[in-house]
């Protein structure tokens, strides 16, 4: 039996699979946490990543391991490969200044010029997230470290760099190994992915200098080896590691309900969204990642469930019992403020009440409706920019209810399917690693169950998309 790694280094933990390289069956495995806050001493990555390890049984029997990894965040080497300062991971909000101006600046003090500029350039706007907003805001508050940057690079780039047996001490040749994929490189504003090619003078405008970058492998090539002699794949930005775990394909979206909600598409052709609401990534397989970001997600349902007094399973029954439409009551679900459409101020919302609709069944279904029109509303955003979506995959601990899976069914009208719960991210990097060895992804049986489309609903859309216009973007 030949053995594949596959690790999901996230902003939480640590996770480390081994597989069956020609069957992708599930070997053993290994956990551990990373500290919290929103900047980290990568050390404690690589620690992490030394513990779970330990715990999946070790790597000497492993030909091939793959690194998929939390996107953005800014990771700055000094001339001898030492870290400069602790990474500021994709959540750091301080760069959010930073990611203005730079917008601004491009549009010379037009900020919808400079929207439409950096759409073109990269397909991506700068926001606080990304990992060039990051470099400015270095080089406006800590000038002497922005001074220092021989070498910028990505959390999952640096730990595959490790793996290889890199480090602090490696100095500028060590530096020259560096390496990346696509879909993590695209997330950093300054690589153009239709090109292939980073902007370097994106870099020396924002940071002051163009540093040594990691070079871009493509999607089956080795970046190097371990020390135990197995090979190490390009590796992947989480999203698209997520994409590969679940088997997407062009004309796939993938729809995520976690704590906040993504959609992303695998596209055959990059995408160039003015408004800021599309990210254009490149996904792991030599394809384009559309993606669209939501805040509320599953903590609606929480909510939801807190006020009612039951439980998660006890809130599914109930919204299963009311009927579709929830009898005209329609939740607005920007509890958190809203990223698509962009309404950082907003506030959630019920309406249509009357006393005969005002039922605990009926609340609990206008929860899931309105996080699924959430959604659809981050589809049509793709669907803007060319995305022709032909079946959802639907993943996140929200993906588990069967109202979910229904009513997304309803609302969507395409086919839904429900990959069996597992560890997305790291199986994806595990299928690289065994791409990698076999010159082409296998093709690994996968459980998952399918809703087809159900009879449209199309009201219910209307009847939400009518209420996020009156109530907030005509304001």
């Amino acid at each position: 039996m030949t053995l594949v790694a596959g690790i999901d280094s996230s902003t939480q933990s640590c996770k480390v699979v081994i597989r069956d390289a020609d069957t992708g069956a599930l070997i053993r495995s290994g956990r551990a946490s990373h500290p919290d806050g929103t900047e980290v001493d990568p050390e404690f990555w690589f620690a992490a990543l030394q513990e779970a390890i330990a715990q999946a049984g070790g790597l000497d029997d492993v030909a091939a391991i793959s690194v998929g990894g939390q996107q953005h965040g800014m990771v700055v080497l000094d001339a001898t490969g030492a870290v400069i300062r602790p990474a500021l991971l994709w959540n750091d909000t301080r760069s959010a200044q930073a990611a203005r101006d730079i917008i601004t600046e491009a549009g010379d003090g037009d900020s919808e010029a400079g929207a439409a500029y950096w759409a073109q350039r990269t397909g991506t706007l700068p926001v606080s997230s990304i990992t060039l907003a990051k470099l400015r805001w270095l080089k406006d508050h800590e000038p002497d470290n922005a001074a220092k940057v021989a070498a910028v690079c990505l959390p999952h780039d640096w730990l595959s760099w490790r793996l290889a047996g890199y480090g602090p001490g490696s100095g500028v040749e060590g530096l020259a190994a560096l390496g990346t994929d696509r879909s993590d490189a695209s997330g950093t504003g300054y690589y153009r992915a239709a090109e292939k090619s980073y902007d370097l003078k994106a870099l020396e405008q924002h940071l002051g200098h163009a540093p040594i970058l990691p070079a871009v492998a493509g999607p089956l090539e080795s970046i190097g080896r371990t020390a135990t002699g197995a090979l190490i794949g390009p590796g992947a930005g989480d999203n698209a590691a997520a994409g590969l775990g679940v088997g997407a394909t062009v004309g796939d979206v993938v729809m995520s309900l976690g704590t906040s909600g993504t959609v992303f598409a695998v596209a055959d052709a990059p995408s160039a969204d003015a408004t800021g609401l599309v990210a254009g990534f490149a996904d792991a397989t030599g394809n384009y990642l559309p993606l669209v970001c939501t805040l509320n997600a599953t903590r609606i349902f929480d909510a939801t469930a807190n006020l009612l007094q039951v439980s998660l399973t006890e809130l599914n029954d109930l919204a299963l019992s009311a009927n579709t439409g929830s009898n005209g009551l329609t939740l607005l679900p920007y509890f958190d403020g809203e990223r698509t459409p962009n309404l950082p101020d907003a506030t959630g919302s019920l309406h249509g009440i009357t006393r005969a609709n005002y039922t605990a069944p009926n609340l609990a279904r206008s929860a899931v409706e309105a996080i699924i029109c959430s959604l659809a509303d981050g589809l049509r955003a793709l669907e803007a920019q060319g995305v022709q979506a032909q079946r959802i995959i639907l993943v996140g601990g929200g993906a588990q209810s069967t109202a979910v899976q229904q009513i997304a069914a309803q609302v969507l009208g395409l086919p839904i399917i429900i990959p069996a719960p597992g560890e997305y991210v790291a199986d994806g990097a595990a299928r690289q690693a065994a791409g990698v060895l076999a010159g082409a992804f296998p093709q690994w049986t996968q459980d998952s169950t399918e809703v087809p489309a159900a009879e449209a609903t199309p009201h219910v859309l209307e009847r939400y998309r009518s209420l996020v216009s009156s109530q907030w973007l005509e304001k």
